[in-house]
């Protein structure tokens, strides 16, 4: 049980910490984020701006499930879905400004991650269902 923990503390802590850095990035510098990791279609600010607004609180959500562990299996439950749909985006939209390859590796790099939340949100499951027997 305790392997299985800190593997989803590790989720946890990466997830959230990695939500809340990209959201505060396309808060503050929402055309640094476009150039870099967000060249599909044109620059849209408020577009952007709105997904920060969506990180930024996915990730607090991750982090706060690492002090009230009843949050887990919900807050991993979201995350995974997003990630799912997230790499979703990524495989019908592939026209990344630097080529479809950009695309599809972002889908598979978001495919992998939303694995291995799904794996957290499993270990997650079957260790409250320990703590309620």
């Amino acid at each position: 049980m305790a392997t299985r923990s800190r593997f989803v503390d590790v989720i946890l802590v990466m997830y959230g910490i990695y939500s809340v850095a990209l959201g505060v990035f396309m808060m503050l510098l929402p055309v640094a984020f476009f150039n870099t990791l967000g060249a599909f279609g044109s620059r849209n600010n408020h577009y952007i701006f709105d997904n920060a607004s969506f990180e930024l609180p996915l990730g607090l959500l991750l982090l706060a499930a690492m002090r009230w562990s009843t949050w887990r299996v919900p807050a991993l439950a979201f995350a995974t879905v997003h990630w799912a749909l997230h790499a979703l985006s990524h495989l019908i939209d592939t026209d990344h400004h630097a080529g479809a390859w950009v695309g599809y590796l972002e889908f598979a790099g978001l495919a992998l991650s939303t694995v291995l939340l799904a794996i957290a949100l499993r270990c997650s499951i079957v260790e409250q269902k320990a703590i309620r027997r």
